[in-house]
């Protein structure tokens, strides 16, 4: 149902090859070559450096953030440019949440339905995130090699596969709809066609 070792070196390959002048695109190409956590994982940093709690970081702290993930830019114009395109409302700050929405790969609406789809079916307590209660049912880990030979207990591996979705430094076992569409956006980049998205997404979790 997450993304597979296939699906995710197609990812970075994409990315990789992609050529763009927009410093933005820039920044998404980088975390997309780290497969579809790449652009949580930067989330992670910045959260990270969030000494006083604000939920946002100042400009010096974008740039030093950026480099500290091994992401770059070519000119000090290209990073001030990304980081106003970020703050949205222009007072020199910007909210975690803005960034992940700005960074996020552009999807069409047919891909975001399908996306919610698979989030609906999971959260079967209706109640806007996905738990391991909610997975029971849902997703199958009998035949799981971990489990049939006793490595792992099905609780282990519902933690595992939560893990996949989950922000990296709020790993709570807790999927939010905002965690699952930032994990299928990724996913969703290196898939050109709809019809073969709206395809594995049916497939992966009989919609």
């Amino acid at each position: 149902m997450a993304a597979t070792s296939r699906s995710q070196s197609a990812l970075a390959r994409k990315a990789a090859g992609a050529k763009t002048e927009d410093p933005v695109e820039k920044l998404r190409n980088q975390c997309m070559t780290r497969g579809s956590a790449g652009i949580l994982g930067l989330g992670r940093l910045f959260r990270i450096m969030d000494d006083d709690g604000s939920k946002s970081i100042n400009y010096a702290e974008f740039k030093k953030g950026l480099g500290d993930y091994g992401v770059y830019l070519h000119s000090e114009a290209e990073y001030k440019d990304a980081f106003t395109r970020f703050d949205k409302n222009g007072d020199g700050t910007i909210s975690f949440d803005e960034f992940l929405m700005a960074l996020r790969p552009p999807m069409s609406q047919r891909r975001v339905d399908l996306i919610r789809m698979a989030f609906n079916k999971c959260d079967k307590t209706k109640d806007g995130s996905i738990t391991i209660d909610d997975l029971r049912g849902v997703y199958n880990v009998r035949n799981h090699p971990k489990f049939v030979s006793g490595e792992m207990t099905e609780d282990q591996l519902f933690k595992e596969f939560l893990k996949t979705f989950d922000t990296p430094d709020n790993a709570d076992g807790t999927i939010t709809w905002e965690e699952f569409l930032n994990y299928y956006s990724t996913v969703s980049a290196s898939i050109d066609q709809d019809s073969y998205f709206d395809l594995m997404m049916r497939k992966a979790w009989r919609l």
